[in-house]
């Protein structure tokens, strides 16, 4: 690996652990770079993922405040990113690579549809919940098991994960999207920390690159906590849009 290498590679792991923290998809910045660079996919995928996790876990914790009063709802959504993450990774290493080609754009468009019209969908959601007399919005039945198929998906692969999680959050959790962004920001770290350790002991790993990004990420991490935290919601939002729309071009370009 050339000293140009290593720096592209560095600085595309502190551009993907901000864009994490912020919303997701940094995995489309690293992903292609490390394959421009000559290095195998599913090598690729598996050391991006690894060296992605400490960027996830600053992120997480650069939104402590948000994460304030969360701590029952996160650790019944934990489970969720946890089984889901562990089947992806294990899908990753048994599936033929692009088994999942054909859904992904098409589980991004959704997403980015959902943070769209997430606004009308909460009150459409909310007004059922007071009809029946519940509060099923801060613990809706649909939302666990979304949160697990996410985490599937991320621990396959990852990229647009922020996009479908926030969309899922903002839809079934009565609370503001900074707070949900904080939440998310755990439940990625979760997906990509079980999907990494599997890794670590059943695939082939490149440590020069999970170095690199690592410690990219971890710049990146913290810098996307100070800027995505002041973001107003009509911006985060328009943020998670852009980015989720950026990762159907490059899918369906690809």
């Amino acid at each position: 690996m050339s000293f140009f290498e290593a720096a592209a590679i560095l600085l595309a792991g502190i551009a993907a652990g901000g864009i994490n923290t912020i919303v997701g998809s940094g995995t489309l910045i690293t992903f292609p770079t490390l394959l421009a660079f000559g290095i195998p996919p599913v090598t690729a995928n598996v050391s991006n993922n690894i060296g992605l996790v400490p960027g996830s876990v600053t992120g997480a914790i650069g939104y402590r405040r948000e994460l304030a009063g969360q701590r029952s709802r996160i650790l019944r959504l934990v489970s969720a990113s946890l089984v889901g993450g562990l089947t992806g990774a294990m899908l990753l290493l048994v599936l033929p690579d692009g088994a999942f080609a054909a859904i992904v754009p098409v589980l991004i468009l959704l997403g980015v549809a959902l943070v769209i019209f997430q606004p009308r969908l909460s009150r459409w959601v909310a007004g059922r919940a007071l009809e029946r007399g519940t509060h099923e919005r801060d613990a809706a039945w649909w939302v666990w098991p979304a949160v697990l198929l996410t985490g599937v998906y991320g621990g396959y692969f990852g990229a647009a994960q922020g996009v479908l999680l926030m969309a899922v959050l903002g839809i079934g959790i009565d609370d503001s999207l900074q707070r949900l962004n904080g939440a998310k920001n755990v439940l990625a770290a979760v997906v990509n920390g079980v999907a990494g350790l599997l890794f670590v002991f059943v695939a082939d790993v490149d440590w020069r690159v999970v170095g690199l990004i690592g410690v990219g990420a971890v710049i990146g991490g913290v810098l996307g906590a100070r800027v995505g935290r002041r973001l107003p919601q009509p911006v985060l939002r328009a943020f998670i849009v852009v980015v989720g729309l950026a990762a159907l071009a490059v899918f369906v370009l690809d």
